[in-house]
């Protein structure tokens, strides 16, 4: 048997991709008002793009807990210009919306992937809109708006009803004859989900991966992860520990993860990848 040492690289798994937020809004709970205006907006995007982001993910209506509704004008009227200059610029954009009107006209404006945290439960005619769309959709866990889903955050099961709420909102998709190929399930942390429950959740994506979907994680600066800090009067904190949990959703098998702060989430995601495909003996 010889003395030499053996050198074995592992097969890689692909590294998540990095979906930068941004929020054109004025009232966004960690960055409201910072990339109100096009021209802004633009440049952040362009600028996470630089960073490493894969995609942009551009909102028009802040989704944080107690957040009033938006006319579906004044959404389309900040976002469509971000939309239609990110991908004239060749970045490939997302529009995270509840509206399926603005949901076809982003997908005009260039969006490739309608992200909704409602699961199409807040427009009835999100569905039907999909099915005309060459897009991937997002379908997330999702029980009612933010003005008073946290008090519909109880579960039976919690793994299993996030899951099986899941599986009937992409059965409902695949009826009306939306591509399972194009779908992309996340299990919507902070939505109707106490801080337990958002841990529950990253600990058993294993779980919500066994319905056969990619499974994209929103962890980043939500009020969970203040728990885990000292000092945290700013969300920004929250950064370093978002990228913690970009890494370990990485190695949990995640398509996506969705974050404000791309640099750290692209440092944490190459620490991982040369973890994984280092040398061992």
């Amino acid at each position: 048997m010889t003395s030499e040492m053996v050198l074995v690289r592992r097969a890689a798994r692909p590294r998540p991709r990095i979906m930068g937020i941004l929020n054109v809004t004025p009232d966004s709970f960690s960055d409201g008002g910072r990339w109100n205006s096009v021209d802004d907006a633009i440049a952040h995007g362009a600028a996470m793009h630089e960073q490493g982001a894969d995609i942009i993910d551009v909102g028009g209506e802040s989704t944080r807990p107690g957040a009033e509704r938006v006319p579906v004008e004044e959404e389309q009227q900040r976002v469509l210009p971000v939309v239609r200059e990110l991908n004239d610029r060749g970045i490939r954009v997302s529009i995270d919306t509840l509206n399926a009107s603005t949901a076809a006209a982003a997908a005009e404006a260039g969006a490739g992937i309608v992200n909704d945290v409602s699961g199409g439960l807040a427009d009835e005619e999100m569905f039907r809109t999909i099915a005309s769309l060459e897009v991937d959709y997002i379908v997330s866990h999702w029980r009612g708006h933010s003005a008073h889903m946290n008090q519909l955050a109880s579960y039976n099961e919690l793994v299993g009803d996030v899951r099986t709420e899941l599986q009937a909102r992409v059965a409902e998709l695949i009826i009306w004859g939306v591509d399972e190929r194009r779908l992309i399930v996340d299990p919507g942390l902070g939505f109707a989900k106490t801080g337990a429950h958002n841990w529950t959740l990253l600990g058993n994506l294993d779980r919500l991966q066994s319905l056969g979907y990619p499974v994209l994680v929103g962890a980043s600066r939500k009020g969970f992860l203040a728990d885990l800090l000292e000092h945290d009067a700013n969300p920004i904190d929250r950064d370093p520990a978002t990228a913690v949990i970009s890494a370990l959703a990485a190695q949990a098998g995640a398509w996506g993860v969705r974050v404000h702060d791309v640099a750290s989430t692209a440092a944490a995601l190459a620490v991982w990848t040369a973890w994984e495909t280092g040398a061992t003996q």
